[in-house]
């Protein structure tokens, strides 16, 4: 009570790297809600998936050629 209270700190930050045109660009890309994924990550397939397709297509091949 006999002491001043201290005040707050004005915190006053001047970005450095600052492009008005862009904080426009992500302000309208926030307020969409677009996420940009250019690429998409692809589910590559097990090699066990492509041997198990290679000889069922070998099987239909030997079957209606009629050598099995």
């Amino acid at each position: 009570m006999l002491m001043k209270k201290p005040r707050h700190r004005v915190f006053d930050y001047t970005p450095r790297y600052y492009d008005p045109r862009k904080d426009e660009k992500e302000k309208n890309k926030k307020r969409i809600g677009f996420s940009n994924q250019l690429k998409v990550k692809r589910k590559k397939r097990s090699p066990i998936v492509w041997g198990i397709f290679l000889v069922f297509i070998l099987y239909m091949y030997l079957r209606l050629s009629g050598l099995l």
